[in-house]
């Protein structure tokens, strides 16, 4: 919208003038599909060189030949995605609240962020096969994966592998003491066949590129699965829908499919975790950010629909940052001492004084994304409030007045969500709608909702001496603040001229038929494929 707030995004500077060795690259809609960064727990403190920002290309960049984009090479770790492919998203952002300031609990990857999504805390690992070396520190703590997979799986991979299980307490045992329902429900969770009471988790998509995303489930990304006390081994199913949520066999894990029977069954949980299925997961390699929007939105519309939605918060956020390119770095608030750490500097990582469990994870790690989306939330807000993953575990804490996890959880220490909601509105901000296909709101008669958007070129009319001029159609808008992409060409019956930067707004004109008038037009395409047109004319004068 036109007051949108500022957020601390790519400045102009930072994207012509970077410190890495590569410019930020723009990927389209065309390019969702990219492979996976390292975003293991040591390369990406050594990406942030002692808070420089600016060796994400050497040290977090993939080298595989299979992630050359366009030719980009490991320099692809520096690209992003804005509004015209992560269109949902943005919607979300425009209608609710935003967080610029969110980060990943701890360095690493998605283990280490579905943990803290939970417990605020990784410490307390049993290696009970394999070696851990790498993925539990020196400490104690769970700093990496996919080695290790809970070893209370019947999914998880076959030998040889590294196996661990977690002591302590997760949020299941705050939220079973105090009689609330809750569930963990995981596309592919539901078993596609059973072996002599083994769960077989073999159900598998292709991404939106026809590739294969592997299976459905992927164990390492189910955290209560570590923890004896909340994980549901054999898979199990509910004893029925009326018992979703409620303490039977499937102890509180299930499969996306049983949530939506919740749901419309009248039946929601009081705290619900989602986790997309592979495909549509967001995880660069085997999922991408329009697959995520097909499950995001269809979930989200669901429960917009539902009687529910006038007392839900719907967090949306990422167990990591894949080790992509960001120009900000966070507040270490948790140092270590573990051999693992590279991060140096002053508040650096790796000045703990003892190696306990507590001491061997270093954070904040990577920003990431994080949006809350309620009819509480403050609409077209971007909240600035430092936060991590555990900063939703405290929310749920504080809203059932559960208590803390203790034992060097991070719940304690967290950043409040509470500055993207405005309870004091009676749930005000209205639903929006939007298409799993495009991420627009359709309008009432199915068509996507007029942006006004209006091409402009100026001047319209010009003289110049010189062979070559720039044109200029920067003052392009549209009235919903949509991204806008641009197109110039040579007007028919213009004499011939070639440009330079065609597709960008400001694109540099060579006049090849020599003196004369030379006319070309500007066609600006906004996110739902509204286009407008202007035209501006340039004298080539002796």
């Amino acid at each position: 919208t036109a007051n949108t707030p500022s957020v601390n995004g790519l400045s102009q500077a930072l994207l012509t003038n970077n410190p890495n060795s590569h410019n930020p690259i723009r990927l389209t809609r065309a390019q969702a599909v990219t492979c996976d960064q390292n975003h293991s727990y040591m390369p990406e403190q050594q990406a942030f060189d002692g808070g420089l920002m600016d060796k994400f290309v050497q040290f977090t960049g993939s080298s595989s030949s299979s992630c050359d984009i366009m030719g980009y090479g490991n320099n692809v770790v520096m690209a992003y995605y804005d509004g015209n492919t992560v269109t949902a998203l943005w919607n979300y952002a425009q209608n609710y609240a935003m967080s610029d300031n969110h980060f990943s609990t701890n360095f690493g990857p998605s283990t280490v962020g579905a943990l803290n999504l939970i417990s605020g805390n990784t410490s307390g690992a049993v290696v009970t096969a394999g070696n851990a070396s790498g993925n539990v520190g020196s400490g104690g703590a769970v700093i990496g994966d996919p080695r290790p997979d809970p070893s209370l799986d019947d999914c998880t991979l076959a030998p040889p592998r590294t196996y661990i299980k977690m002591n302590g307490q997760n949020v299941g045992d705050l939220l079973n003491a105090k009689g609330l329902s809750w569930g963990w429900f995981q596309g592919g969770f539901r078993p596609s066949s059973v072996t002599s009471g083994t769960a077989v988790c073999a159900t598998a998509h292709n991404n939106i590129s026809g590739a294969s995303a592997g299976t459905d489930y992927i164990p390492h990304h189910e955290p209560f699965q570590y923890y004896a006390q909340s994980s549901n081994q054999h898979h199990l199913a509910p004893t029925s829908t009326a018992t979703i949520g409620k303490t039977d066999q499937a102890n509180h894990q299930y499969d996306v499919i049983d949530f939506n029977n919740a749901l419309a069954a009248g039946n929601l949980p009081a705290v619900s975790y989602l986790k997309a299925p592979a495909y549509q997961d967001a995880h660069p390699g085997y999922s991408d950010p329009l697959d995520e929007q097909t499950f995001v939105v269809n979930e989200v519309n669901a429960i917009m629909k539902s009687p529910f939605w006038s007392s839900t918060a719907i967090f949306i956020l990422y167990d990591d940052s894949d080790g992509w390119y960001d120009h900000v770095i966070g507040p270490i608030i948790s140092q270590s001492a573990t051999t693992d750490d590279a991060l140096t500097g002053t508040g650096s990582c790796g000045a703990a004084t003892n190696a306990t469990a507590a001491a061997s994870r270093c954070g904040y790690g990577p920003r990431q994304p994080l949006l809350v989306i309620s009819p509480y939330a403050k609409a077209n807000y971007v909240d600035h409030t430092v936060t991590d993953q555990s900063s939703v575990l405290r929310f749920i804490e504080d809203n059932w007045n559960l208590g803390r996890i203790g034992n060097g959880s991070r719940d304690a220490i967290a950043g409040t969500v509470n500055g993207m909601f405005n309870f004091k509105s009676g749930g005000s901000t209205p639903a929006v709608i939007l298409d799993p296909a495009t991420g627009l709101a359709p309008s009432a008669t199915g068509g996507t909702v007029p942006s006004a958007t209006k091409a402009v070129a100026n001047p319209k009319s010009s003289t110049t001496t010189s062979p070559t001029f720039m044109l200029d159609g920067t003052q392009s808008t549209s009235v919903n603040a949509e991204p806008l992409t641009y197109q110039w060409s040579v007007a028919p019956g213009s004499p011939a001229a070639t440009l330079a930067g065609a597709n960008t707004a400001t694109p540099t004109v060579t006049f090849q038929s020599g003196l004369g008038t030379y006319s070309f037009l500007l066609t600006v395409t906004d996110l739902g494929g509204g286009t407008s047109t202007d035209t501006a004319t340039v004298t080539f004068l002796p």
